[in-house]
């Protein structure tokens, strides 16, 4: 083979292995931004395209107070429980695949209202035999009369879309009860309709009576402790989980480039200019808790500073001591562990961040729809999520007192597990490459 042969070879074999680099280059970024915007639209959509087609296991409380009455002309009267009857009825009518009704006393009920474990409440009132009972004798007996009540209470401290479900639910039972109950007391009533002296027929129900009769019942729908004004219907909850997570992720990306530049670890640029300092010789482990000092000194900052604004924009702060607590710790746990994340894999770490705490961590936190009206998967992502956990823990703290039954203790201790787990694998990757003497620094190019 000649020398221009040989140049010859040598020039066709760079210019395949530099078409090979430019294919790869532009492959790649294409390839893996397909990839997420897949998983991005999939999630979302499925996400809001039919929540009540998705809807399954949804709580709703069911309370019967009726204590009955004794109704029927002397010598005829019997007990009667009007109230069991609209219960079984409500039974029979809501979807069990779709509603999660709990047949709870009243003070079971308000309880788990102001936990947020329900979403809304049937109550049916002790008078309302008493009640249904009057309406029948007043039909054919002068005088005022109230047709019985069925309350249906909302729980706006769920979230404006868990109430409106709940409107949903009551306006699509309410007619099938009150047709139900309206046909028996039609025909009690009839019963009660007796010869006129002289050998009359007994006299006939009017027009308007039998209207009032068949439509009996009167559904009265309230809210369960309003929200007061600055809390966005319920959604400040969401949006202020939404920011300690953001600051946690963005923070974590953030933190690791910058102090990587420092050291000498990375290029900086500014604009046109290009800087990169020596590399420090210091460990990756090392490095790793200057990152995590960072991380702790910007989560405790930008809590404060989180729950000054809200102060300033009129949202109602009554626990801030847990609030700036569990703001800060929250932030801590979510940087810390993407810290970790982008340590023990490097750059393809801000991939799997954005997934798992964004592209994962919404669409499944409740924040907005209601778990139970999401598809089910989503229900099983939100055990883990820690989207999800940051909203239980700030809804509880903003409009539930606080409560570890509503949700702080779930946050707090599935927060702290997943710092734990962040801590744990930085530290446990970072000395075993420490271990295994893998410097930082440049690599040979494949």
């Amino acid at each position: 083979m000649t020398a221009t042969e040989s140049g010859s070879t040598a020039g066709g074999n760079n210019n395949r292995s530099e078409r090979r680099s430019w294919v790869r280059a532009v492959l790649s970024p294409v390839g893996v931004l397909i990839l997420l915007a897949s998983l991005l639209g999939f999630m979302y959509l499925a996400y809001v395209v039919d929540p009540e087609d998705n809807l399954h296991d949804f709580p709703i409380a069911l309370v019967d107070q009726d204590v009955g009455d004794t109704l029927g002309p002397p010598g005829q009267q019997q007990q009667v429980n009007f109230g069991k009857q609209v219960a079984d009825g409500i039974s029979r009518a809501v979807p069990a695949d779709r509603i999660d009704l709990r047949e709870l006393g009243i003070n079971e009920a308000q309880l788990q209202m102001q936990s947020g474990k329900v979403y809304g409440a049937i109550i049916i009132p002790s008078d309302f035999s008493k009640r249904l009972g009057i309406l029948g004798v007043a039909s054919v007996v002068p005088g005022d009369v109230e047709r019985p009540i069925i309350t249906l209470q909302t729980n706006p401290r769920t979230g404006a879309f868990a109430t409106q479900i709940v409107n949903r639910i009551g306006t699509q039972i309410y007619p099938q009860v009150n047709a139900k109950i309206g046909e028996q007391l039609t025909e009690q009533v009839r019963a009660q309709l007796t010869p006129q002296p002289g050998g009359a027929p007994a006299p006939e129900l009017t027009g308007a009576t039998l209207v009032t009769l068949e439509s009996p019942l009167h559904l009265v729908t309230e809210e369960f402790r309003p929200l007061p004004d600055g809390t966005g219907q319920g959604l400040t909850a969401f949006f202020y989980a939404l920011l300690l997570l953001l600051v946690g992720v963005i923070g974590s990306m953030t933190i690791h480039t910058m102090i990587d530049a420092a050291l000498g670890f990375v290029p900086t640029e500014y604009g046109p200019w290009y800087v990169h300092y020596p590399p420090t010789p210091i460990s990756r482990f090392k490095t790793l808790l200057i990152k995590w000092g960072v991380m702790l000194l910007v989560a405790n900052i930008v809590s404060g500073i989180f729950m000054i604004i809200a102060n300033a924009l009129g949202m109602p702060i009554t626990q801030p001591l847990a609030l700036f607590l569990y703001g800060a710790f929250a932030i801590l746990a979510v940087g810390i562990t993407g810290l970790s994340i982008l340590a023990a894999i490097g750059s393809a770490g801000l991939l799997v961040n954005l997934i798992l705490f964004v592209i994962l961590g919404l669409p499944s936190s409740g924040g907005t729809v209601p778990i139970e009206a999401t598809p089910q998967y989503f229900g099983w992502l939100a055990r883990f999520e820690p989207m999800h956990q940051v909203f239980l823990g700030i809804r509880s703290i903003l409009y539930f007192e606080a409560r570890f039954s509503a949700g702080l203790g779930r946050a707090v201790w599935m927060t702290g597990l997943g710092l734990t787990i962040g801590l744990v694998l930085g530290a446990v990757i970072s000395r075993y490459y420490d271990y295994k003497g893998l410097q930082r620094g440049s690599t040979a190019r494949v």
